[in-house]
């Protein structure tokens, strides 16, 4: 079936880096909102039996719900197939009823994409209570990971690694990254005491004096775990810590606030565009759809 790639406002650059790479077309349209702030779309390319490829983080994804879902309909309605490369995928921490009366968004979100969209690509998705996006989504979904390219990034950029998890949570991915670069991890012990406080322990790290301390999560919101993490060591007398998430939500004053708390570097993937991106995911993308 023969592809073409549709972009999504702000996501231009990758994909347009997908469809050089795997000289596909990219998609004619028109995307505009009326006075009233309604959304009008129109393709101007001819889609009838093409695989129609959506490129679409979807951080701060409720401005663009309604743009991505009359744009898929729209391309199913003209004899297209859909799918949906997310690099960043929304509503996915919301997967549990934690109190009375909450609603479980994870799973009204993998409902609502799964009624528009025929295939799902994305990257690292918080699944933390879940084991497969096959418990809440019915499309067929390609989860990929950052990993090896945090790996090679490390590598290539600093000596003497120490690997820090942030959480127990954590500890899968952490490990697998240091087996992976044949360095020592650490993992913290961490408290959640609110949606903006939280309370670590850090274990005994005198023999990795020497080392720099790289702290790794897959989600930056608040950063207020990386803060706090980097005070502490800090203090153990550790190098000043590098910070690489492979999402930069950086909620609020967020990377302004890391910055003053004295961390080496921040670096994150261009999962969400951000002055602070120096992972490419895109072959990882292309990999994908080869």
């Amino acid at each position: 079936m023969d592809k073409i790639i549709f972009a999504l406002p702000g996501n231009e650059t990758i994909a347009n880096t997908i469809a050089d790479k795997l000289h596909f077309p990219v998609g004619e349209m028109v995307l505009r909102s009326f006075p009233d702030a309604e959304t009008y779309v129109r393709v101007l390319s001819n889609v009838d039996g093409k695989n129609a490829i959506l490129v679409s983080t979807l951080y701060q994804p409720n401005s663009k719900l309604l743009p991505l879902y009359f744009l898929a309909k729209l391309l199913k309605d003209l004899g297209a197939k859909v799918t949906l490369i997310a690099p960043y995928l929304s509503y996915m921490r919301q997967d549990k009823r934690f109190h009375d009366g909450e609603a479980v968004s994870s799973e009204y979100f993998a409902a609502l994409l799964s009624s528009f969209a025929d295939e799902l690509i994305t990257i690292d998705p918080h699944l933390h209570r879940r084991n497969s996006m096959s418990e809440i989504y019915t499309i067929p979904c390609k989860v990929l990971h950052a990993a090896p390219l945090i790996s090679s990034w490390i590598k290539e950029n600093i000596e003497m690694p120490l690997l820090v998890g942030p959480d127990s949570e954590s500890e899968q991915w952490v490990a697998e990254t240091a087996a992976k670069m044949n360095t020592p991890y650490i993992v913290l012990n961490k408290e959640r005491i609110s949606d903006t406080e939280v309370k670590i322990s850090v274990p005994d790290v005198v023999q990795f004096k020497n080392h720099t301390p790289v702290l790794v999560d897959d989600i930056i919101s608040t950063a207020k775990t990386m803060i706090v993490t980097a005070k502490h060591l800090s203090e153990a007398g550790l190098k000043p810590v590098t910070c690489i998430g492979v999402h930069g939500l950086f909620a609020g004053n967020a990377y302004e606030d890391l910055l003053k708390a004295g961390v080496g570097r921040i670096i994150t993937c261009n999962t969400i565009l951000h002055l602070s991106n120096e992972i490419d995911v895109s072959d990882l993308i292309i990999n994908s759809l080869d």
